[in-house]
């Protein structure tokens, strides 16, 4: 299985090459990516040097254009889609079906791949993509359970991504208007689900407050540590009592359902974290090779080392993993 390891600016390249990735995803320093944040991203120049970076490495780099094109701004969508096949990258990653049209009839030699954004969770969806727009890859969402995956696989028409750790989305992807609600300003065409603008931390009597577009979050006590707001993640008052009423803070490991993810034939393991520091994204990618290289030593009797986890818990969010919907019974 491919290792897909996230770059968030150029100075985490070389270390995600470094520790181990058979590929990397980046995106372009505008909202035509779902990771818009000031100081990340690639401008058309670093994403050609980029792209020559890792084919001298004999490594891949996939540009994510993932987010909509906005009524009277596609030419914006399609000009990222340009920047990229100049680059010479090895597939770019789209959601929108106007411009998946437009890379396949400008730039069919490069390859599309389906983001999770598109949300397709079933064969249906990935054979119309396929047929329609010639998709080599999709990747799938992270509201699917193993069960489901495994019998996508089973018969997809194309290779097939899963999201593998990191950061874990509780609502389907590209379908989700909570912060669009509370800010405004929409993730599915903007590329941020908390626009950096709108988020505010204030020191009160009462603890330090988090607010998105004015709208209070949680309240922490002084000097305690928190991590990047979202509405899903927010504390709010339910019977009188604060608590995480949508969902608490983890991170996704799937380490543990690694042989099962193998033997269905995924093509590609996915690590989330675009947003996270070059330090972040080599060791979350170091600990994911040594388990792909020893399950490729191993097969059968391949056995999760307990060490990986303890590593991977932590750099998650509130020092929790978790393997989310992939299994019954999560919440």
């Amino acid at each position: 299985m491919e290792l897909l390891a996230p770059v968030g600016h150029p100075a985490g390249l070389l270390p995600a090459l470094q520790a181990g990735a058979d590929a990397v995803y980046v995106g372009l320093k505008d909202d035509t990516n779902a990771r818009r944040f000031a100081g990340l991203n690639f401008t058309p120049a670093e994403l050609h040097h980029a792209t020559q970076q890792c084919h001298r490495h004999q490594r891949k780099l996939y540009v994510a254009i993932n987010t909509f094109p906005q009524p009277g701004q596609e030419v914006r969508w399609q000009r990222a889609v340009d920047a990229a096949a100049a680059a010479g990258v090895n597939a770019i990653i789209m959601a929108d079906p106007g411009l998946l049209a437009y890379a396949a009839q400008h730039y069919p030699q490069t390859e599309r791949h389906l983001s999770v954004q598109t949300s397709a969770a079933n064969l249906p969806t990935l054979r119309l993509f396929a047929e329609q727009f010639g998709i080599t890859r999709a990747v799938l969402p992270r509201v699917l359970d193993i069960h489901q995956i495994e019998r996508i696989a089973a018969d997809s028409p194309v290779e097939l991504e899963v999201f593998a750790a990191g950061s874990l989305c509780v609502m389907a992807e590209g379908r989700c208007q909570l912060s669009t609600w509370i800010s405004g300003q929409s993730p599915n065409s903007g590329g941020a689900c908390s626009p950096a603008s709108l988020v505010q931390w204030r020191e009160t009597a009462q603890g330090r407050e988090i607010r998105l577009g004015g709208a209070l979050l949680d309240r922490l006590p002084p000097h305690r540590p928190s991590g990047y707001p979202t509405v899903c993640k927010g504390r709010y008052r339910v019977n009188g009592q604060p608590q995480h009423a949508i969902a608490s803070p983890c991170s996704l490991s799937t380490l543990p359902l690694l042989k099962r993810l193998a033997a269905a034939g995924i093509t590609c393991l996915k690590l989330e974290g675009r947003q996270r520091s070059p330090v972040y994204t080599s060791q979350i990618t170091r600990v994911w090779r040594q388990a792909l290289d020893q399950l490729q030593r191993q097969g059968d009797a391949f056995q999760l080392d307990p060490r990986w986890q303890q590593q991977l818990r932590q750099l998650s969010e509130g020092q929790t993993l978790t393997t989310g919907p992939y299994l019954p019974g999560w919440q």
